[in-house]
């Protein structure tokens, strides 16, 4: 199989590759007498040849920084026992199961970053929104800031991270708010006005061929930082850090799911 094929640029392959195949090279070299300058140089190795395949900036730093960052916290392979091991993996796939390995890893959406989103895409009293891909709750706060009086559901893959945006949401006041542990790409969306998402590129046509499927004429779906390929925008906002926020309106031709939007 060539080394170019495609799912080696499905993330966090790129990343598991570069940290286990840097791990195998330092405890090879290591245990063989080699300098740790060096064999650390040699760990390296394997993350260099996949950052061709991590196409975003901060995919790269996380596929390079892996094994150097692990370094700093294990003082060596023999000092950490095996059941340890086993109690990261597993709580590793409780945050990022694998069903979600296609999606977006978790990256939290800053509070004030849709303060401007209501102005493009205005929403009544009571209109319901999605975060789809929910996390620690931080896209629901944002979208608390700026829809005060819409009623929010987050749905989150990773149980462990349900749980704890639950409990986090519910310390901070946040009663709006429900989370679900579930997969969006399998929830439905109809009954949404508006699905907030900050995902992959890669994502987005599914996530905009799934919304014209299912929401109804007039709803909308946004997306901070990337785009619909080849979609024209109904609108375009931008965080305070200057990154943007896509907008999109289902028109309802492309569904059945019928009626107009709440206004």
């Amino acid at each position: 199989m060539a080394i170019g094929v495609t799912w080696l640029r499905t993330w966090p392959v790129p990343a598991l590759l570069a940290w286990g195949g840097g791990w195998a090279v330092w405890v090879v070299a290591a245990r063989v007498g080699v300098p740790a300058g060096l064999a650390l140089l040699a760990g390296l190795l394997p993350a260099l040849l996949m950052l061709r395949y991590a196409a975003a900036g901060w995919r790269r730093a996380v596929v390079l920084g892996g094994l150097p960052l692990s370094l700093l916290l294990v003082t060596g392979v023999d000092a950490v026992p095996a059941w340890a091991w086993l109690v990261a993996g597993t709580v590793l796939l409780l945050i990022y199961p694998v069903r979600a390995w296609r999606d977006a890893p978790w990256f939290p959406t800053p509070h004030d970053a849709l303060r401007d989103l209501p102005a493009q895409a205005p929403l009544v009293a009571g209109a319901r929104v999605l975060d789809a891909g929910s996390g620690l709750g931080d896209g629901l706060i944002a979208l608390a800031r700026a829809y005060p009086h819409a009623v929010r559901v987050g749905v989150e893959g990773g149980w462990l991270l349900a749980w704890a945006s639950r409990l986090r949401l519910g310390r901070a006041g946040q009663t709006g708010a429900r989370v679900v542990h579930g997969d969006f790409w399998r929830a439905e969306w109809s009954g949404f006005d508006l699905v907030y998402l900050f995902q992959r590129p890669e994502t987005m046509a599914r996530a905009w061929a799934k919304a014209s499927r299912e929401m109804r004429a007039g709803a909308w779906l946004v997306s901070l930082e990337f785009p619909v390929e080849d979609l024209q925008a109904a609108g375009r906002a931008a965080c305070p850090d200057g990154r943007p926020i896509w907008i999109y309106r289902v028109s309802g031709t492309e569904n059945s799911t019928g009626g107009p939007i709440r206004r």
